[in-house]
């Protein structure tokens, strides 16, 4: 039986990557995504949901019409913004923006579609090592930074929570990613981050659930 998987931010970059990964390996992909590129309508064996903003309070609704009465074995939370604030400009509303995108919409799109989820089922929220307080040793960045500790944190109760339904959630930082997010300054490829995630989410279970995890394996630190 062919796999489901749904992933969010999957026109570009890391998202990108996944869906052209998960579609490759013979799972039927669903892409969520406010505008499809070029790139995404080209793959094969992948099913794009455009339109959504995934701040959008009927977000959740739109992309479970979409989904009809499919079962997802894979949900993956990777939309999400970086602006860059520090000491001498981090605008109230630039922060609150990304605890919108980072933080809330990935609680309330996964809760939003629990009913496509089952037993075995797996969650996956991208997150980033930036969220971790015992790693930050240069400060800045305090939007991202702190959303992405807020997304940790709602990680570790849907862990929790979710545990009873035997669904598994993983709480991944990709690396330092070749991406349009960082100008493309990364160390490793939107394709290597992919491959080393899906690794991760294949080796998730009941037992680790709730793990934050580097994409190269390591724990990392709250």
């Amino acid at each position: 039986m062919t796999k489901q998987v749904l992933i969010t931010g999957a026109n570009r970059g890391i998202g990108l990557a996944f869906t052209s990964q998960y579609a490759a390996a013979g799972y039927q992909v669903f892409a969520v995504c406010r505008a499809a590129s070029a790139e995404l309508r080209a793959l094969s064996k992948v099913t794009v949901i455009e339109g959504i903003d995934v701040t959008d309070p009927n977000a959740a609704t739109l992309i479970s019409q979409s989904l009809g009465n499919t079962t997802l074995d894979i949900l993956v939370q990777n939309a999400g913004i970086l602006y860059r604030d520090n000491i001498n400009d981090a605008p109230a509303a630039d922060i609150a923006k990304q605890f919108e995108v980072n933080a809330l919409a990935p609680l309330q799109l996964t809760l939003g579609l629990l009913k496509h989820l089952t037993a075995g089922s797996k969650l996956a929220l991208i997150t980033s090592r930036m969220g971790s307080l015992a790693d930050n040793g240069s400060g800045g960045y305090y939007g991202y930074r702190m959303s992405k500790a807020a997304l940790n944190a709602a990680g570790v109760s849907l862990a929790c929570d979710l545990k009873p339904k035997q669904i598994a959630v993983a709480l991944l930082h990709p690396g330092f990613v070749q991406t349009d997010m960082v100008n493309n300054a990364g160390d490793i490829s939107a394709d290597e981050a992919a491959k080393r995630l899906r690794q991760r989410i294949e080796e998730l279970t009941l037992t680790n659930s709730g793990t934050f995890w580097h994409s190269n394996g390591d724990v990392l630190p709250w």
